[in-house]
């Protein structure tokens, strides 16, 4: 049975390949090429992929990095469709869809946003009750760097605490869209945001997300 994960997986690589490998993205600096190397290494770099979040391991994760940025872009494709190793953590179905599922979503828009003719992308209610769910348990740690309070508001009234303070700024949108918002692509979200001017305008710019 294909999985959530399994789709984005394969939508994103089908966006990559049509774009090209020098096409912009919303990941600052980035263009395709460097976002497929990033996701290639991701998977099948343990070694090098702990420089996301851990500091001292950037400059490894960058060398690497770079490394697979260099190879055919043709090649960093196929081994996005192809997946993960047989023996790696990702090639676990329950792993892959729990780590994976917004991962490839929030990467799959970061390439089509980026482009001046994209348009809105409905979302199935499954689809989009799955993103709501992961939301929900991962507002804390994505909104943790929030200039002020940030409430997450689904249209059907739905509501998550991403970081508690004041002045609030209640951000309302469809799940795919918050999703965006809290990983950090705030300007590229279409969504409501209620509060304070000036409050708004620094949740705009703060930065959200991993």
């Amino acid at each position: 049975m294909s999985t959530h994960a399994k789709r984005e997986r394969l939508l994103l690589a089908d966006l990559l390949e049509s774009a090209g490998p020098d096409a912009p993205t919303l990941c600052e600096g980035w263009t395709t090429r460097d976002l497929a190397a990033h996701v290639v290494v991701r998977e099948r770099r343990a070694d090098a992929a702990g420089g996301l979040v851990i500091k001292p391991l950037a400059s490894r994760l960058e060398r690497v990095q770079a490394e697979f940025a260099a190879k055919p872009y043709d090649e960093l494709i196929r081994l996005i469709r192809t997946g993960p190793p047989r023996l790696s953590p990702y090639a676990l179905k329950q792993i892959d869809e729990a780590a994976n599922t917004v991962e490839f979503f929030v990467h799959a828009e970061d390439v089509r946003r980026a482009a001046p003719d994209w348009g809105p992308r409905e979302l199935s209610p499954v689809f989009a009750d799955v993103l709501w769910s992961r939301i929900e348990r991962m507002a804390r740690v994505l909104g943790r760097k929030a200039p002020v309070g940030l409430v997450l508001r689904r249209p059907d009234g739905q509501t998550a605490v991403a970081h508690r303070g004041t002045p609030v700024v209640t951000v309302t949108g469809e799940p795919g869209e918050l999703t965006l918002f809290l990983f950090g692509r705030q300007h590229a979200a279409k969504v409501e945001l209620d509060g304070d001017k000036e409050a708004v305008a620094r949740l705009q710019d703060a930065k959200l997300g991993l």
